[in-house]
């Protein structure tokens, strides 16, 4: 059976992080793009259906939480998985509470990243 690609955003004010990411990610076929502006990212999210948003908590003009609420009042698909640098507990409950998939604490390796990403792609499929 084809393994389907997925398409995956990735959102952290940090540039080395999707820089890391990025690479790790498209290893197994996926097509990744990164933004640092969550503005921008969710002018892209508008255009374009993503089956994976991986979202920084803390940035600047748009926090993770208003991208999580974003995606889900747009798609019913997409899942959202959460980075958190100051592993504050609350924080990643509220998101989760507000329909966040999961959440990840920096710093992590791509390859954990990639392991809940596998387990949202399950998700999808169903």
């Amino acid at each position: 059976m084809e393994e389907r690609k997925l398409n995956i955003m990735v959102i952290d004010d940090e540039n080395i992080v999707g820089k890391r990411l990025k690479p790790a990610l498209e290893k197994s076929g996926d097509i990744v793009e990164t933004f640092e502006d969550a503005k921008k990212a969710l002018e892209r999210f508008n255009e374009k259906p993503f089956d994976i948003v991986v979202t920084d908590i803390r940035m600047d003009e748009v926090d993770g939480i208003e991208v999580l609420e974003h995606v889900l009042a747009h798609s019913d698909k997409t899942k959202v998985i959460i980075i958190t640098g100051y592993a504050t507990v609350e924080v990643a409950r509220e998101a989760l509470a507000k329909g966040a998939f999961d959440f990840i604490a920096k710093p992590f390796k791509p390859n954990d990243l990639r392991v809940v990403i596998e387990r949202a792609a399950k998700q999808l499929k169903n």
